[in-house]
């Protein structure tokens, strides 16, 4: 068996440690992430603290982590079964960077990338249920939770592959562990919103 698919994974993985914001924000002298607001390495965090430009580059740099390993590995030609395991070696790179001490981000917009790898109308159908979710409840963390909820389904509808279905529920699953703090603030109301 060619060794081509295990690298894969191990650049995966590697890509996925490089931290989007701690980079962006170093870049444009704004303070680590890690030690400001929330102190999670995210989009919405820096957003807080650095602006939108920040944000929305920080929300790029996340994205392409998940999207670009899984595109590799599609013109490849690889099967499901390896797209997956790509796809959450970039993930568990974001989660836990070998970077920053196996420390890292809650894996949204990573998510997100590799959704829009695997498939771009399925993965524009997720990011359209995370945008209304955000226009409905004005809720970034709620909105995550509902999106990466759905998509495994989503995908499943569409492609009937079982190893997509349980690979994607499995990042679905480490976004809710992720998200623990928040879940916890959306029940008891004190969540931040998006727009105050």
């Amino acid at each position: 068996m060619t060794l081509l698919p295990y690298l894969l994974i191990i650049c995966a993985y590697l890509i996925g440690s490089i931290s989007a914001a701690i980079v962006i924000s170093k870049l444009m002298g704004l303070p680590d992430p890690r030690t400001m607001g929330s102190k999670n390495p995210g989009a919405t965090n820096v957003l807080r603290y650095g602006g939108k430009k920040a944000a929305i580059l920080t929300l790029l740099g996340d994205s392409l982590k998940g999207l670009i390993p899984v595109l590799v590995a599609r013109y490849l030609g690889l099967s499901f079964e390896w797209l997956v395991l790509i796809a959450i070696a970039a993930f568990l790179g974001h989660l836990f960077s070998v970077y920053y001490g196996f420390k890292g981000g809650k894996g949204v917009a990573t998510a997100m990338g590799i959704y829009l790898g695997l498939n771009p109308i399925i993965g524009l159908a997720v990011i359209a249920t995370w945008l209304s979710a955000a226009f409905a409840f004005n809720l970034s963390s709620l909105s995550a939770l509902i999106a990466t909820l759905l998509a495994p389904f989503y995908f499943y509808y569409i492609t009937r592959s079982v190893p997509l279905l349980i690979g994607l529920l499995f990042i679905t699953a480490l976004i809710y562990w992720k998200h623990e703090n928040n879940i916890k603030e959306i029940l008891e109301g004190t969540e931040d919103k998006i727009v105050d």
